[in-house]
């Protein structure tokens, strides 16, 4: 770590992990580079994951109309799986962690609302009330986007479906990135082995698989400060990738890149988000965070979300993709985190 003393260090393997991701919008910066030969080749690669990765689903029954990233404000739910070989998973397998962003083309801003994975909501898939995580396994990732549309009454424009384990490779081809850890951590690693992953509290850089153990941790919390967690990874990735300097770290972060992640997004529809990464006043990304406490149901534990605390989210999201009131209450506002 460049922060703090390392207490623990990965021994890094030479095998490439070449069909993973987390955060898809870090290569696709290279479209606003312009002509050069570096960002061609970059461009290039980019149209190729894309394009090996795009699996179309059904559009949202709330859309009256096709949505253009380049001119309308729209949604896309992050699905992170966990399917590694050490869980053997066969099919679609429940979700890990959700997060749903919503953008905002006049305000250039994007809002960041992590879904508790245990949170107890009705599954239309199912035709149930039971655990969100559980949509992904009934459906895949329409049937998680149905679930998220019925929870905040917004339409679910994109998804992008990744494997959890995916952002280490990213991470580490930005050499890391800065994490504020709230208490010491004892964590296992990506291959399930206990106890391998140990940081000190305090503001740090950390690698790919000491922030994939920082995201997951919930030992000492809830699901809740996981979801912070979780976000606070995410903006740190953004902020790293989007720093001075890291156009030469592209090319690792494009290895890294692969059939692993699957979206509806098809290539053509990326240039709509350079306006919100090259924005002159910054990336104005904002997290939500939805309220909630610990329920047991029928002796199975369940993250029961707040009902006011849901309404509030509703009219906020509704509010910035404008389908809802154009001014929110303080109420409201006050779901904003951050």
């Amino acid at each position: 770590m460049s922060n703090t003393r390392r207490v623990y260090k990965i021994k890094k393997t030479k095998k490439k992990r070449r069909k993973r991701l987390w955060l898809f919008l870090v290569p696709l910066l290279v479209l606003g580079l312009g002509a050069s030969t570096y960002a061609a080749t970059l461009y290039m690669k980019a149209q190729n994951v894309f394009n090996d990765s795009y699996d179309p689903v059904e559009a949202s029954a709330k859309r009256s109309e096709t949505v253009d990233p380049l001119k309308d404000n729209f949604s896309i739910l992050f699905i992170g799986i966990d399917d590694s070989d050490e869980r053997n998973y066969k099919g679609n397998s429940r979700s890990d962690a959700l997060m749903l962003a919503t953008f905002n083309k006049d305000q250039k801003s994007i809002k960041l609302l992590s879904i508790p994975r245990d949170s107890y909501v009705y599954v239309p898939a199912k035709g149930v009330t039971t655990k969100i995580n559980s949509a992904h396994a009934a459906g895949g990732p329409k049937a998680t986007m149905d679930t998220v549309e019925e929870l905040f009454d917004i339409p679910v424009d994109y998804y992008v479906r990744m494997n959890f384990n995916a952002f280490i490779d990213v991470v580490d081809s930005l050499d890391g990135i800065e994490v504020d850890v709230p208490y010491e951590m004892n964590e296992m690693d990506s291959h399930d082995k206990k106890n391998a992953i140990h940081l000190e509290e305090g503001l740090q850089t950390v690698n790919g698989e000491e922030a994939l153990a920082f995201a997951r941790t919930r030992k000492k919390d809830s699901d809740i400060q996981r979801g912070e967690r979780q976000q606070e990874v995410l903006k740190a990735i953004m902020t790293k990738a989007t720093s001075v300097g890291a156009l030469t770290k592209y090319t690792g972060v494009m290895e890294a890149v692969g059939d692993n992640m699957t979206t509806n997004l098809q290539f053509s529809q990326i240039k709509g988000f350079i306006k919100y990464v090259t924005s002159d006043n910054g990336l104005d990304l904002e997290t939500v965070k939805l309220e909630g406490q610990d329920s047991t149901i029928s002796g199975t534990y369940y993250y029961q979300l707040n009902e006011t605390s849901v309404a509030n989210t509703k009219l906020l999201l509704q509010s910035h993709l404008n389908l809802g009131p154009k001014e929110v209450s303080n109420q409201t506002e006050a779901v904003q985190s951050q």
